[in-house]
Formats: structure tokens, sequence, C-alpha cells
């Protein structure tokens, strides 16, 4: 390793984000800069962030607060409330404030018998999903019961605002930089201000000359340009903003200049394990910023966009740095930790994807997978991995079952794929048997209509011998549906769901979502093709989707779908305990410890039915 340099680099990973498992951006950037001799270290304030909400303190804190802001709201009401009004006739804020009056009214009046106990429950609610407690199916579902009452509590003063394990919400919100600046800037509605306000001091008196802060989904924009916000005003650190979102709308950000001046000195964009690198260097004196591939910078009045470099192969990447993180923070009673064999995807070619955009497919060679295992074991005591990879091929998973074989490595894993033919019944049981629990299939729809414009490339007569192969290897096959796509009728939907019902014996579970068109999906290219009428300029400069119209279902007809996909499925499945999971690392973790045949059989009777 070359000398250390004396700069010191701070990765933050911001909120909101689930807070099961470390997020792979930070550990993977800090060993590659640590690999090249700099001082880097990591920060998850995510977990941080969940860990202090979900208090005993705080819960009180957030009781008292929504009842002195309902009274405060209460003396106002009759400035902004008008029986004359229409609801267009109110301002932006005038809306803001009527909504949180009525939710804060209405949850109080609603829960005014059993708030007092949920700040009494919520230590041992944390701690059953932590412990051992979490395999108890009725202890687990009662703690997550728990902890998405204590979320709405301690966001009721902060309505509209809305925090959740698996996102946050707000129905004001929009993606355009005024409306982000707005919420970054308005208290009464930001929950991040005060925990922020808790660490800033923290974060300074590390005195990081570089602050790179991580934002991969549109859950992180408020929470970490709020940071980012807190940090320029405070800090002379080089502010960096990096991950998956802005690079996706790197065009629209360039022409907004006060951007740069408000929340970022910098932002990089696509893969980042090359340039991180090279920011480094920059930072400690080496290069100019100039010099910086894949960074959008201001200086000057103005914004520059340096080349992009070619990325790094990922076997010539560092192996990811876990050192900063403690497990024993994380809702699960064993970390599952994020993997990457691939990137990019080695089909490329469905209509509806985006979610390769920016990235180059390559491949990790199985042996540097075996010795990353050996490395997580022997350094961190890990053995649980979720392949982040768009999709697992089935010759590197015989390859890499057979490494694993051959060094008696005993790991658990689950991996996305696509139903390839070439899923062998000796693939998938030498899988298994090599501690692959779980594979996330593109399943997609029912109807071959919809399938043949999605553009799958499989032979969609042989998908369900090989969901067949799986089962009977002792694999979970978990799938993923959507409805929605354009051209989709009522009737194709209602085909997935039949799929779904008829076929529950090899379909252990699935993921259910409604299409949205990204920003970068290859069907956005030939709309015609795929049965869109229009596609509408983007109202919202920074949104990764794109509004259309097409051929297909009504939002009527959807919401009856999705109705009846609900109602069938629940029966079908005899109300199963997978329902209860939520998150695919908790289900992991199930199967991984009981089996795939035990899950599949448990079934959660509720209070009523076993009376």
């Amino acid at each position: 390793m070359p000398d250390i340099k004396d700069k010191k680099m701070l990765l933050i990973f911001p909120p909101q984000w689930t807070p099961i498992s470390p997020h792979f951006a930070l550990p993977q950037l800090v060993g590659q800069l640590k690999s090249n001799g700099f001082n880097a270290q990591a920060l998850d304030l995510n977990i941080e962030f969940f860990n202090e909400i979900l208090t005993f303190d705080n819960l009180q804190k957030s009781i008292t607060k929504a009842k002195r802001e309902l009274e405060l709201m209460q003396k106002n009401l009759l400035s902004v409330f008008s029986v004359d009004k229409k609801a267009s006739d109110y301002t932006f804020e005038e809306q803001i404030f009527l909504f949180r009056y009525n939710k804060i009214k209405k949850f109080l009046q609603a829960n005014e018998q059993s708030l007092a106990a949920v700040p009494l429950l919520i230590e041992n609610a944390k701690k059953s999903i932590k412990n051992d407690d979490f395999y108890i199916p009725s202890n687990l579902i009662e703690s997550i019961n728990l902890i998405d009452r204590a979320l709405e509590i301690v966001s009721l003063p902060y309505s509209p605002t809305k925090i959740e394990f698996e996102g946050i919400s707000n129905p004001f919100f929009k993606f355009n930089y005024n409306n982000i600046k707005y919420f970054v800037e308005d208290s009464t509605s930001n929950i991040f201000n005060e925990f922020y306000e808790r660490h800033i001091y923290e974060i300074i008196e590390k005195q990081a000359d570089f602050i790179a802060i991580s934002l991969n989904s549109s859950s992180q924009i408020v929470p970490g340009l709020t940071l980012t916000y807190m940090l320029k005003k405070r800090t002379n650190a080089h502010i960096n903003i990096g991950g998956n979102f802005f690079g996706r709308i790197a065009d629209e950000l360039k022409k907004h200049k006060e951007f740069f001046r408000l929340f970022a000195d910098s932002v990089s964009v696509e893969e980042g394990e090359g340039p991180i690198v090279e920011v480094a260097k920059y930072v400690n004196g080496i290069i100019p910023i100039q010099s910086v591939p894949n960074l959008l910078y201001f200086d000057n009045g103005c914004v520059y966009q340096n080349e992009k470099m070619k990325p790094v192969k990922l076997d010539d990447m560092a192996n990811m740095d876990l050192s900063d993180y403690d497990f024993s923070k994380y809702y699960a009673p064993k970390v599952v930790v994020p993997y990457q064999s691939s990137r990019g995807c080695y089909w490329g070619k469905c209509s509806f994807c985006d979610q390769d955009f920016g990235q180059n497919f390559n491949v990790k060679k199985t042996d540097k997978v075996i010795s990353e295992f050996k490395e997580f074991k022997d350094k961190y005591n890990i053995t649980n991995f979720e392949f982040i990879d768009e999709s697992v091929s089935p010759s590197y998973l015989k390859e890499l079952s057979l490494k694993l074989e051959e060094n008696n490595l005993k790991v658990n894993f689950f991996i996305d794929a696509r139903l390839e033919t070439d899923f062998s019944k000796e693939i998938l049981f030498n899988a298994h048997k090599n501690g692959l629990q779980m594979i996330l299939w593109g399943l997609e729809s029912g109807s071959d209509d919809v399938l043949k414009l999605i553009n799958k490339g499989i032979d969609l007569n042989k998908r369900f011998e090989i969901l067949k192969n799986s089962k009977d290897s002792g694999i979970w096959n978990f799938a993923f549906i959507f409805f929605g796509f354009p051209t989709e009728t009522k009737e194709d939907a209602l085909k997935t769901i039949k799929m779904l019902t008829e076929n529950n014996d090899i379909i252990h579970s699935y993921g259910r979502s409604v299409f949205t068109m990204g920003r970068h999906a290859k069907l956005s290219k030939e709309p015609e093709k795929y049965g869109i009428t229009k596609i509408y300029p983007a109202e919202d400069e920074f949104s990764p989707n794109i509004k259309f119209d097409s051929i297909g279902m009504n939002s009527s007809e959807m919401k009856e779908v999705l109705e009846h996909c609900l109602k069938e499925c629940s029966k079908a499945y005899n109300n199963p305990l997978w329902m209860y999971l939520r998150y695919r690392e908790w289900l992991f973790l199930y199967i991984a410890k009981y089996g795939s045949e035990w899950v599949k059989n448990c079934a959660i009777i509720s209070e009523k039915e076993s009376l």
C-alpha cells in the first residue's frame, strides 16, 4: 500500500434508506480509497437516524410536539381556512398548513388511548428484530407493527412528511429544484434538521478536507441535500455529491448554478470507483480539479463537466471495507451484506428497464469472489450475502457453486436471475447445496403479448419448468411482476394474477409494482411501438421518470386489478408469513434458518380466526 496521504476523506450515507444492512456504495469506495493510500472513513448516518428517532425520549418528545403544534395551528386556523375558498384558492403554504392540521388532529383523536404505550414498548420492539426473537414470527410481526406506529408518531409533527422503513413520502413534494429547495429549508416539515444539528459538530470535528454524500435514491434527496446545505455553511471542506440519483439527471443539474452554491462544490456521475481516487488526488494537491473525471463542478460563475473515464474493472477494484460499521445497529439478527459480482446487464435489452444506465457491463472472476467471501468471513464474521447484480447468469452460478464447494466455504446468499433454459436441475441443485437460498426471478407478466413487447429474450414455454426445478432444489422462488406496461389490458393483467394463483406451488412469493417509465428506458425511444400515445414534457426537471399516455388500462381499471391481485393472492397463498416479512433480507434470513418448505407452509392466523 502507498504511503497515506494526509488529507481526510469522509464519505457519508444519509437517510432515508431501509436500515436493515449497510448500503453497498460507501464500503466499496472506502476500500478503493484506502487501497490507494488515502485517508478515508465511512459514516452511515441513516442507521444512526433510525436508532435515534426510535427511542422512548424521542417518541415522548414527538407526541408533546404534535400536541403543541395542534394548539398553535388552532389559534391560526381562522386566518387560513374559509368556507368560501376552493382548494385551489389556497396558497402552497396554506395547503400544507391545512394538511398538517387535519393530519395531526385526526391522528391524536383516533389514538388518544394508545399513544402512551408506544414509547414504552419501542426498545423491546427494536431488540426483537435485532436478536433471535426475530425468528419467532409472532414476535417479529408485533415488533414491525409497533415500529410502524412509532414512525407515524415521529413523523406527525413534521406532516406532510412521513418516514417509513421503506421510504419517505410527502404529497406536496415534486422533483423540481424550487420544490426541493423549499422542503430543505422548511423547518416545519423537515424532520432531519434536528437530527443533523445533533451530529453536525461531530462531523466538523473530524476535520475532513473532503466530504462525499452518497445519494442513490429519491428518498435521500431532501435529507441528503439538507445535510450538504448545512455543511456548506459550516465547513470549508470540499462537499461532493455522488451516487446513482444525480448521475441520471446531470444535464438538468448543469442548468442550476445555484445548486452548486447552496448544496455542493461538485457532483460525481456514473461509476465512481475510479473517479473517487482521482478526486482524492485533487484534494491532496496532486492534480487540478479539471483532471478529475466524471465530475460536475462550479467555478467562476459556470458549471463545468469533465471528461468521463473508462470504468475500473470489478477484478481490479479493492475489496469492500466495512471496518467503520457496527452491525449490531442494523435491524436484523444477522447482517446481510450487499455484494456485486457483475455490473450492468448481460442481456440489456428489456424495453422497460433503465437500471443499467451509466454502467458498463463487466464480470468479476469467481476466484476473486471466493477470496472476498473468505475475507468477509474471517475479518467481519459475515456469511450472508445479497447479490445486487442485475442478473446472475447460469454459467456464472455453476462456476461459483463449484468454487464454493472446492473451498468448503459455507455461506448463504440470494441472487436476481432471468428465466434462462440453461438453469438446469444440476446447476440449481448444486447452487442450493452451496448456499443459494432464494432467486428473484424477472417473471414480469402472465401475458405472452406483454412479454414479447418487454423483450425478455427467454423461452416463454420453459419458464415454469425452471421454476419447478428451482423449487425441487430447495430454492425459494420470488417473482417480480408489474402491472401497467403500455398496451397492457385488464385481460392481460388478469392473466398475471391467474399465473400467480395457479402456480403458487412453484412461485413462493412475488413483488408487485406498477410500471413507471424511467427517463432512460429503452421504450421511450420508440413510443409508437409500445402503444404510447403521448409523452409529456418533464414538469419536474429532476424526476427520474417520464409521464405518458398509452392505449393500456386506465386508472380505474388499474385500481381494480391491484385490489383483485391482493384479494386473490392472499386467498391462494393462505395469508402467508412472507407477506408480513416485507423485506427481501428478512425473508432470506428466515429461509436460510428454516428452509423454503417451512416458510412456504407458515401461515399467519389473525386473532379473529384463532378465537
